[in-house]
C-alpha cells in the first residue's frame, strides 16, 4: 500500500486549524499540536509497506 499523503495532509490540516481556536494557553497548544504532528507522521509512515524477496542475507525488492 502506498503512503497516504493525502490523509496526512488532512491531518496536519486540522492541527493547525485548532491551533488558531487555542489563544488561553499558547504553550500548551504547542505542545499539543506538537504531539499531534508527531502522531499524524507516525500512522503516515506506518501506512507504508515493504516488498522484498530473495532469503535472508539476499534481498531485493521495493519499498511502496
Amino acid at each position: 500500500m502506498p503512503l497516504n499523503k493525502p490523509a496526512l495532509k488532512a491531518a496536519i490540516l486540522r492541527i493547525l486549524s485548532d491551533m488558531t481556536t487555542r489563544t488561553s494557553n499558547q504553550a500548551q497548544a504547542r505542545e499539543d499540536a506538537a504531539e499531534q504532528l508527531a502522531t499524524a507522521i507516525d500512522t503516515y509512515v506506518r501506512t507504508g509497506t515493504v516488498t522484498t524477496t530473495g532469503s535472508a542475507t539476499t534481498q531485493t525488492g521495493t519499498i511502496s
